[in-house]
């Protein structure tokens, strides 16, 4: 089983009664049989259970989606559990892939979901973050357009309002490679509503979450990948400190492992699960979530990782942040953001 998937943070769009949205990543399979006897019991493995080992809370970054598939594959279907981990994995909202970092910084839970370059800008803040498995290889993050407008690429974008989160990295990048000419920034309020009323507008969105919600109600999204700009980091990855690496590595190693075989377990059959994220987050519906999966598909890589990382790519992102000014040069080390000593 190699596994290619794993975030996002920020600049996403509540569920409805806060302004719908949903994202999701895509992941491979990861040969995990030899490594790690994984058993797969049909229950949710809650708070207290198997007191006798200590309770490990998983943190998401968003309220629960397809692009927390295989974490809450895991759960849902006794992965953790059968190997000994008292796993809680604690639903996320608005302002969660920011509060994560510093509740792991704290020691308040144990892992996180995040972004490559949250893990940087953490780092250069002093937060002694490290990503441990990436299962999403490449970013679901991109700007949709009107399909009406034209648009091919991103350097075509032009008189229109552009709905985005301004001081993150990818929208700074946005706006530093891009003319963007007689483009009006507004903020990204979540949801897809303008869109489809408004003829020229655009906004920042994942691939597998807004384009659906605006299908959906007869619009004609079309999407222009950050990706194709070089924007491009490692997305919906688990963290953790470097504390916990040094103090518990069986407990970090098992972690990994088994969240790898749930994503493996999710992409083959992803049904049981996206039934149980409906239950835990109701603006999610199974038909968008099956779509989810599916837009998943192309972010997985063509490699066959197992959800590992590579230094090039960490030192592009960390190139990046220094030449938009939001991160200081030489803040951060490539080789300190990840380890990838865990991955089965």
């Amino acid at each position: 089983m190699n596994c290619s998937v794993c975030q996002r943070q920020d600049g996403r769009t509540p569920p409805a009664d806060a302004s719908g949205r949903r994202p999701l990543s895509a992941l491979v399979s990861v040969l995990l049989a030899s490594l790690i006897s994984i058993g797969c019991g049909a229950t949710d493995n809650g708070p207290g259970e198997d007191s006798e080992n200590p309770q490990i809370v998983l943190a998401l970054n968003w309220f629960p989606e397809a692009e927390h598939g295989g974490y809450l594959a895991a759960s849902h279907l006794g992965l953790y559990k059968a190997a000994g981990l008292d796993v809680e994995v604690r639903n996320g909202g608005g302002k969660a892939a920011e509060t994560v970092i510093k509740e792991l910084t704290v020691g308040r839970i144990q892992f996180a979901i995040s972004s490559a370059d949250l893990v940087i800008e953490a780092r250069a803040a002093g937060a002694p973050i490290v990503a441990l498995a990436a299962p999403l290889q490449h970013s679901p993050r991109c700007i949709m357009v009107h399909e009406a407008a034209g648009f091919e690429r991103l350097e075509d974008l032009s008189g229109v309002e552009l709905a985005i989160s301004d001081q993150r990295g990818f929208a700074m990048w946005l706006k530093h490679k891009v003319p963007l000419t007689d483009v009006t920034f507004v903020p990204f309020s979540g949801g897809v509503g303008e869109f489809v009323l408004k003829d020229k507008f655009a906004q920042q969105a994942y691939t597998f979450s807004e384009p659906f919600s605006a299908r959906e109600k007869e619009s004609d999204p079309q999407t222009l990948m950050l990706s194709d700009i070089g924007y491009d980091p490692y997305t919906c990855i688990l963290v953790t400190t470097e504390e916990m690496i040094a103090s518990q590595p069986e407990m970090v190693r098992a972690m990994v492992a088994t969240s790898v075989e749930g994503w493996s377990r999710y992409l083959a059959d992803p049904v049981a699960t996206n039934e149980y994220i409906t239950t835990i987050n109701p603006e999610m519906g199974t038909d968008m979530l099956a779509f989810g999966v599916e837009a998943m598909k192309p972010l997985l890589g063509d490699e066959g990782t197992g959800c590992g990382m590579k230094v090039s790519r960490w030192e592009t992102m960390i190139g990046q942040l220094e030449e938009i000014g939001k991160i200081e040069a030489g803040a951060v080390q490539a080789e300190d953001c990840f380890n990838a000593s865990f991955l089965p």
